[in-house]
């Protein structure tokens, strides 16, 4: 790689990670269409390759979560457990997966998410509640199924389940991100190591975008804590939107 790939790449990187800062995602959502479209990956060494990005990111991005809103243990260590058994049986089925059907999945997935958070726009909001409006146990189904998707997609854990915290738990949109990377980080980090080991992973690619997501997911943490709630959701729907659309174009 020559130094004005690694630069494009850093700069890439520092794109991707403030946007995973802001939206409590790590960057791997719109990193996989980016390599996709820019690069030419097929999807299972798109998903490994930035999933190499995602895990510091979202181990950085709940740090700073955390810091300015506590997330309580007994509900991070809730999703995140139960997420990480099931992201190690989807992961392990993903990587034989077709590619070309497994691009499809990831579109479709990524339109549904869109349509989702727009009809929340619309909908009346449900009351933000203090703690949750269910059991804390309840978190470990929302875990499952979030590993089960994360497993599979390399990313989409994190962001299925921060509509669902909102809707049904009742937690706010900043705290839902939160726990939504509490959730995240065990299992990006056993479904990276799967990828690896089938060798769905550029690694010479990762390392710049890793280096700017790490250098960029703070202004995006901050951000995230300045906007309107409900300016956050539209820019999250547009967003998913802008992605399946780009990743469409390559099917």
């Amino acid at each position: 790689m020559s130094l004005f790939d690694f630069v494009l790449n850093l700069l890439l990187g520092l794109a991707l990670g403030t946007l995973g800062g802001l939206f409590g995602i790590g960057g791997g959502l719109i990193a996989i269409p980016a390599l996709g479209v820019l690069f030419g990956l097929d999807q299972q060494l798109a998903q490994g390759t930035a999933l190499v990005m995602v895990v510091p990111n979202v181990l950085l991005a709940l740090w700073r979560y955390h810091q300015r809103n506590r997330i309580e243990l007994r509900h991070a260590l809730a999703l995140a457990l139960s997420s990480l058994l099931c992201a190690l049986g989807a992961a392990s089925w993903a990587v034989s997966l077709d590619a070309e059907r497994m691009r499809l999945g990831f579109v479709i997935f990524l339109v549904g998410l869109a349509l989702y958070n727009l009809s929340r726009l619309y909908s009346r909001p449900a009351p933000v509640v203090v703690g949750l409006r269910y059991p804390w146990p309840w978190l470990a189904v929302l875990g499952s199924g979030a590993g089960l998707l994360g497993g599979l997609f390399g990313v989409g854990g994190a962001v299925l389940a921060t509509p669902v915290l909102t809707t049904v738990f009742g937690t706010s949109q900043v705290v839902a991100q939160g726990l939504s990377l509490a959730l995240a980080a065990p299992s990006t980090a056993v479904t990276l190591a799967t990828y690896a080991l089938h060798d769905h992973v550029d690694w010479l690619l990762a390392a710049p975008l890793a280096l700017g997501g790490l250098l960029s997911i703070s202004w995006g943490v901050r951000l995230a804590h300045a906007l309107p709630e409900r300016l956050l959701r539209v820019l999250f729907t547009v967003f998913v939107l802008l992605c399946a659309l780009a990743l469409g174009l390559k099917l």
